[in-house]
């Protein structure tokens, strides 16, 4: 057998996407990439339920300085959703509240309960969600038993589509479970989804299953399984899915600057702005993303400096 290597993360680290497995939260994935990556700069863009797979995005080295900034407003799923049972998370962890037969339902009344559900809709969030009530976790408030009221908030499902419908007798429960694909803004809970198409319809509904294929621009593709990571750091090959250049050319509107401009950003000092809005990146004559600028007035300053003075 050839000799161990460890793996080398450089300074400026990049991006992880990894694929993740069910059961795991986000906390263990970060946990174990820490270990794989042998750096505990690890962090991550959002969180996703144990029950779910798929995209969780990680930020490692100096790059987890660009995670609050990169644009992941938009998200994509596949799930499956059960009409007839209702739970206490709205998903199937959760402890049975309601059963109702749904076979009664039609594919048209089905179809018209999705519609009230698609475009820019008032959704209350699931009570066992990590929304924050007085400084505490809505789910550590419910799982102490305490009545959690959430308020309604402003999301935008760009799609809701269903892809399968299966009639599921057992014997003594009669489901339609139903196989969708969702787009939607950050912050819409595909649970909640299920629940209210549950209660629209008058049987109620819960998630059975759910993937997250899409985070902004980072898909699947990007991604591999922790197992995966672990084979490749055990081979000693590289684990980052991006190096923070390209992860801010995926990421970010590109502003190209010359090596003057590259060397005043690294040292603090602003630039003359170009009429670009929103946050955008500078990248020098060598493809080096420099830092990430917002105009304001006359000026283009650093919202961060991804290449400071001391860092190649």
């Amino acid at each position: 057998m050839g000799e161990k290597r460890t793996p080398v993360v450089d300074a400026l680290g990049g991006l992880l996407i990894v694929d993740k497995d069910g059961g795991w939260t986000s906390h263990d994935v970060v946990a174990k990439s820490r270990g794989l990556l042998r750096t505990k700069k690890v962090g991550h863009a959002g969180t996703l339920d144990p029950m779910a797979t798929g995209v969780l995005v990680l930020g490692v080295e100096r790059a987890t300085k660009i995670l609050g900034q990169l644009i992941l407003t938009t998200k994509a799923y596949t799930a499956t959703i059960r009409l007839g049972q209702s739970t206490i998370t709205d998903d199937a962890e959760g402890e049975v509240t309601a059963t109702t037969s749904a076979a009664h339902l039609t594919d048209a009344e089905i179809a018209a309960g999705v519609a009230e559900l698609t475009g820019d809709i008032q959704q209350v969030p699931a009570t066992v969600s990590a929304i924050k009530i007085n400084g505490e976790r809505a789910y550590a408030r419910a799982r102490a038993g305490e009545d959690v009221q959430l308020a309604a908030r402003p999301v935008t499902v760009s799609r809701f589509e269903i892809l399968e419908r299966r009639d599921i007798d057992t014997g003594t429960a009669q489901f339609v479970d139903l196989d969708v694909e969702v787009d939607c803004t950050s912050g819409t809970y595909i649970r909640a989804l299920a629940r209210d198409l549950g209660e629209k319809l008058g049987v109620g509904g819960h998630l059975t299953a759910l993937r997250r294929t899409r985070v902004g621009p980072f898909t699947l593709e990007h991604a591999r399984t922790l197992a995966t990571l672990a084979a490749a750091a055990e081979a000693g090959d590289p684990l980052l899915s991006l190096d923070i250049d390209e992860a801010v050319r995926a990421a970010f509107p590109i502003r190209d600057i010359d090596d003057t401009q590259a060397e005043d950003l690294r040292n603090g000092r602003w630039l003359e702005p170009a009429g670009l809005p929103g946050v955008y990146a500078a990248v020098d004559s060598s493809g080096r993303a420099i830092a990430l600028l917002k105009e304001s007035g006359k000026r283009a300053a650093s919202v961060l400096v991804i290449r400071p003075a001391n860092l190649p």
